[in-house]
């Protein structure tokens, strides 16, 4: 794929897609088996780049990976994983980097863990603070502590109890992580539920832990110990089925069916989120995945808090959402933004007026009057700042709109190699 792309406004879409293997569920079937005794098997892996960054990483430690078509076979040492001797390279994975600072914080020795121009830029004090108070050392540049991170890991660390002072099921995850090595049970409190996979997926792999949830919130309680070898077979990933969910439902002439989702609750506030602005949308829950087919709709403006969606990471979509929509969307509590592979929340606004909409802030609230239709977006070009999210984003509103130009499109691959092949397969 070029780097600059042009994508162009299609006539008519139809047809039926599974995206693919949710990226939370693949980073952490990874670091589970790697931490196992034994042979475990994923079914489903992401094929993107973030999710490639883990696999190559576990190898580092001393896990076994192998892979036989989508299947990929795990082993984990007996004697556990150790100190790597070269530097942790995580790319553009801000999931790999920190729930990886977790698990290796539990491994006697110096980690050194390194990522892309992108990655280098975000806080990873979030992870730091707490790990400190385990017992590792976790150093980096700057207040935020931002990568190359130095780790020096112990075992056993400490066992705490911790309050998330922000939504963050990746800070939940790391702290959980080492919490396997402590000395006793690590406690973390949440008070906005976020993704339960790592609780979830620990709990199915035989570690000790309970969780528990008080109001809008959750405490989760894990002791030390190491999971189990599992059969893993990880569901689409609903983060990037949001953007065929805004596709289907803002483009003229569409009837797009994304089947096998995550149906964690966290997961799909998106859907409540289109459901909520008038879309055509027809769910249909099947135990742990949830299918949906999104038709053209009329969409009306709403207001939409980060509560719903605890990640954001469907913000980038609700945003084109929003600029179909009529009257003004206001986005509250959207300050994580600020924190992703980009400047989200800045590129939110961007993409907006860029598709002729009225967009503005105030404080972490940003707002989008929207065109009342998608047949109104302006034709427009964009830089996607290394932000794989934001390219998907403008895809979308290109083809239901006017077209556009992308630069820095090839980033995509990060998490969803395929999606522009998807998309064609609509058409």
């Amino acid at each position: 794929m070029n780097d600059v792309i042009r994508v162009n406004a299609v006539e008519s879409l139809r047809g039926s897609l599974h995206v693919p293997g949710d990226k939370s569920g693949s980073h952490r079937a990874l670091m589970l088996s790697a931490l196992a005794i034994g042979e475990s098997t994923i079914e489903g892996l992401s094929a993107g780049r973030d999710v490639a960054a883990t696999g190559r990483i576990i190898e580092q430690l001393g896990a076994r990976r192998s892979v036989h078509g989508s299947l990929t076979s795990v082993v984990g040492p007996e004697e556990g994983l150790r100190a790597s001797k070269e530097p942790l390279d995580c790319g553009n994975s801000g999931t790999t980097m920190r729930l990886l600072a977790g698990l290796v914080s539990a491994l006697p020795g110096r980690h050194i863990l390194v990522g892309d121009e992108s990655l280098s830029t975000r806080p990873m004090d979030r992870i730091a603070t707490p790990l400190e108070l385990m017992g590792s050392s976790v150093t980096g540049h700057g207040l935020r502590v931002m990568a190359p991170l130095q780790i020096l890991g112990k075992r056993p660390l400490n066992a705490i109890s911790y309050h998330v002072p922000m939504a963050s099921a990746q800070v939940k995850s790391a702290i959980l992580l080492a919490g396997l090595g402590a000395a006793g049970p690590t406690s973390v409190h949440e008070d906005v539920r976020t993704r339960s996979t790592t609780e979830d997926m620990l709990q199915r792999s035989g570690a000790d832990i309970v969780s528990k949830d008080e109001g809008v919130g959750r405490r989760v309680t894990v002791r030390p110990g190491r999971p189990n070898p599992q059969s893993w077979s990880v569901p689409g990933d609903p983060s990037q089925a949001a953007f065929f969910a805004v596709l289907g439902c803002i483009h003229p002439d569409a009837d797009i069916e994304i089947v096998d989702i995550d149906a964690s609750e966290e997961r799909c506030g998106f859907l409540r989120v289109l459901q909520r602005m008038g879309a055509d949308l027809t769910v249909r829950a099947s135990g742990a995945t949830t299918s949906f087919v999104a038709r053209s709709s009329t969409l009306l403006a709403v207001e939409i808090s980060a509560d719903e969606i605890p990640s954001v990471d469907e913000v980038p979509a609700l945003t084109v959402a929003a600029a179909a929509a009529s009257g003004t969307s206001a986005f509250r509590h959207m300050g994580e933004l600020r924190l992703k592979e980009s400047d989200r929340f800045e590129g939110a606004l961007v993409l907006a007026t860029s598709l002729g909409c009225r967009a503005w802030a105030d404080g972490d609230d940003f707002f989008v009057e929207g065109l009342g239709s998608a047949e109104r977006f302006s034709e427009f070009t964009i830089h996607a700042q290394l932000d794989h999210r934001m390219v998907m984003a403008s895809a979308v509103a290109a083809i239901a709109g006017a077209g556009c130009t992308i630069d820095g499109a090839q980033t995509v691959a990060s998490s969803y190699p395929l999606f522009f092949e998807d998309v064609s397969s609509l058409q």
